[in-house]
């Protein structure tokens, strides 16, 4: 039997924003073949400089994150969390990829880091071409619409 790409998702989320917007744009996808959705944050580490901001408080917005997704999934498939700390968020997407075999990698597109992403390089592209697994790009419905 083949495996869907939506059976076992990893889902990488930014901040509670993102929750909110991926959790909008996964609605219509999952579905009861979806058995296992894991939400990757990454904590983003300065490598050698000062960090963005204190450990404790990223580490509560981490935690703002996961329940943003597990309120909106309560009654669908489980939600595995997955707090990361590095100095690539996108290494460290793949590893978790790669270490829990999931089915796809699965995300809703920020639209404001656009300008950013063209000067500093896309993340999204560099998932796609860093992992070996499938990358789904979920629409944030409401967003289109406004």
């Amino acid at each position: 039997m083949t495996k869907s790409l939506l059976t076992h998702l990893l889902v990488p989320i930014a901040n509670e924003k993102d929750a909110t917007a991926t959790c909008r744009g996964l609605e219509s996808y999952v579905g009861a073949e979806t058995e296992t959705i894991t939400v990757v944050h990454v904590i983003e580490k300065a490598g050698g400089y000062m960090d963005k901001a204190p450990l404790e408080a990223r580490e509560q917005q981490a935690e703002r994150v996961f329940e943003i997704v597990e309120g909106h999934f309560a009654d669908g498939p489980q939600v595995r969390r997955e707090l990361r700390y590095g100095t690539d968020v996108i290494d460290e997407i793949v590893a978790a990829a790669n270490e829990f075999d999931v089915s796809a990698i699965g995300f809703t597109p920020r639209s404001e880091s656009r300008v950013r992403e063209l000067l500093a390089g896309d993340p999204a592209y560099r998932l796609i071409t860093e992992s070996r697994h499938p990358v789904i790009v979920f629409s944030d419905a409401t967003e289109q619409e406004s």
